[in-house]
């Protein structure tokens, strides 16, 4: 899922992710009922989505884990006390349990409800399945030959059963994590329906009519000024409901009376505040005027001061990089090059980024894998830098491979061909080293490492044409074809969410949802295609060894995920969460 800027299986690491808890002590204090706790959006990303069959244009943090996943509940749910686990108290079904070699699923719900009082059932999550199906070309989350193609057939022995038939037998670890991780039970009796006016009927069960259901539910969900009062939105599984949200990200949210979860919210409601600014949002700061914010890096050296608030910083799940466009008709050819790659890799100073733009709260990324929180999936070759800033190098593989290099100006080809020494296919003479990025504007830190980086990809020739815009607006451009850039930065790469072993089948898999630049490379699809068969962490070494030196993506620093800054009246949010989700139904005010 992809992320803006700032902001069980233990054996195999997961119980090792755990984030420090954080914030005052409420014993002594007197817990208050009610109130409304507000939390401060990222800059220039506001959901705008609330349709869990989510694209590409729309598969944002902003859009599930911090909108949708209050209202409309996944089937499991994954984040527990900081750790990166599945947490069975929070899931709508018991443990998945696997037979017939890893070839057969069954999954028992657990009887809870609608907000409107209807039960949830088997046959809500056979609607979600069958809308998938018949709609994998707009879901985010798809890599070709996996979910939902691997399920070759579904039963639903009763309301509250639901079995899958795998094509083959995968890794359980995978399979829960990966793929059962993606459903969210809809609610048919609502939404089956093809129009306003129309019935609800059993229409997802034809594959024509899913798809008319998938664009007309898609249609309502681009609507954001309807939210309110659309009855399609008003029916939901969460702890939440939504109360009112504007255009521009104002969100509004109480609680849903009707949910069937463990922890009821003792707040009146939450609000989600919008900014276009980091520096907008840290002026409401200083007024007291937000609950939940954060400190802008650039202006870190003040936390101190704010005596109203706690600072703490929040580690995300997730790797860092900006998208190239190897299908780019300018400069596709040119990406496809991986001495071309390996160039601009080596030009990326992540040491000196980390510690003169990002004040120390960043560390490296060097391959596609997190590295943070310390986990067992990250091995040595993933914490090594196979590209380390070198000039000298990236100058090298150019003039080697048939440029002539122009520090300060724009590189040339002049020794066309598919030879050795040559720039190779489908790179004319006079094709010029020059490159259109796109990055998310309103964070000071993203632009100043993208005109940081500029200034060092020119002192090999390459020249980097930079523009800012909104962060929806980048990931639409990105993952919606547009010729606005042929490289694209969203400000907060990917995290591993929902799809939480950190595989990248739905990020650089051929055809995968995810994969806007359309990078595609049989060696990499094996690799992860062993990942998914097997709980061998070995698997998974082989697969990130590969990526890290192959560059389907410029990697760059990991920034933390967000400087967190909350109140000290406000508790019940730490430990904050890898996946970046967070719990205002935990939350609660004291007096002081």
């Amino acid at each position: 899922m992809r992320i803006p800027a700032l902001r069980i299986l233990a054996a195999l690491g997961f119980a090792a992710l755990v984030l420090a808890a954080c914030g005052n002590n409420p014993s002594t204090q007197q817990k208050l009922t009610g109130g409304t706790a507000t939390f401060a959006e990222l800059p220039n990303a506001k959901p705008n989505y609330i349709f869990p069959l989510t694209s590409g244009g729309y598969f944002s943090v902003a859009n599930l884990s911090q909108f949708q996943f209050f209202i409309y509940r996944p089937l499991y749910w994954f984040g527990q006390d900081g750790k990166v686990q599945l947490n069975t108290s929070l899931s709508l079904a018991s443990e998945p349990a696997y037979t017939d070699g890893g070839k057969t699923v069954t999954i028992k719900l657990k009887g809870w409800k609608w907000s409107d009082g209807q039960p949830i059932t088997s046959r809500d999550v056979e609607f979600w399945m069958n809308l998938l199906k018949a709609n994998v070309a707009h879901w985010a989350a798809y890599a070709p030959g996996e979910f939902p193609d691997n399920v070759t057939a579904m039963s639903f022995p009763d309301s509250q059963t639901i079995v899958f038939t795998l094509d083959k037998a995968y890794g359980s670890l995978f399979f829960t994590y990966n793929e059962l991780s993606q459903i969210t039970p809809l609610p048919q009796h609502v939404w089956d329906k093809t129009s306003d006016s129309q019935a609800v009927g059993d229409y997802d069960r034809d594959a024509t009519q899913a798809a008319a259901i998938y664009k007309y539910l898609d249609g309502q969900s681009k609507s954001i000024g309807t939210y309110d009062n659309n009855p399609l939105w008003q029916v939901v599984s969460g702890p939440w409901k939504l109360k009112s949200m504007t255009t521009d990200g104002h969100v509004a949210m109480v609680p849903n009376p009707g949910y069937s979860g463990p922890v009821k919210p003792t707040l009146a409601e939450f609000d989600e505040q919008p900014y276009t600014t980091d520096t907008a949002e840290f002026n409401v700061i200083h007024s007291g005027g937000v609950d939940y914010g954060y400190i802008p890096t650039q202006d870190v050296e003040q936390r101190n001061s704010l005596t109203k608030y706690t600072f703490a910083p929040w580690i995300g799940w997730q790797i860092t990089y900006f998208q190239i466009n190897f299908a780019n008709a300018t400069n596709g050819a040119l990406y496809k090059q991986l001495y071309m790659r390996q160039a601009m890799q080596h030009l990326v100073d992540q040491t000196s980024y980390i510690k003169n733009i990002f004040k120390g709260f960043a560390y490296p990324d060097y391959g596609p894998v997190p590295i943070k929180p310390a986990n067992n999936f990250a091995d040595q070759v993933e914490q090594s830098n196979p590209y380390p800033f070198d000039v000298s190098a990236a100058t090298k593989l150019l003039k080697d491979n048939g440029w002539t290099v122009n520090p300060g100006g724009v590189s040339t080809c002049t020794n066309p061909g598919t030879g050795a020494g040559q720039c190779g296919a489908q790179i004319a003479s006079g094709q010029k080293a020059s490159f259109k990025l796109e990055y998310s504007s309103g964070t000071v830190v993203t632009a100043q490492e993208m005109q940081a980086m500029k200034t060092d990809w020119s002192k090999a020739g390459l020249e980097v044409n930079l523009s800012g815009a909104p962060f929806d607006t980048v990931i639409s451009d990105a993952f919606g074809g547009s010729t606005v850039a042929d490289m694209d930065n969203w400000g907060g790469g990917w995290i591993f969410a929902p799809d939480y072993y950190p595989t990248g089948d739905e990020i650089f898999s051929t055809g995968a949802g995810s994969n806007g630049g359309a990078y595609s490379n049989a060696t990499n699809d094996a690799n992860t295609v062993a990942t998914t068969t097997s709980n061998d962490v070995k698997a998974l070494y082989t697969y990130e060894d590969f990526l890290a030196k192959d560059l389907p993506v410029i990697w760059i620093p990991v920034a933390d995920a967000q400087l967190s800054l909350v109140k000290k009246t406000l508790h019940g949010w730490d430990p904050q969460d890898a996946l970046l989700q967070f719990y205002p139904e935990n939350w609660y005010f004291t007096s002081s």
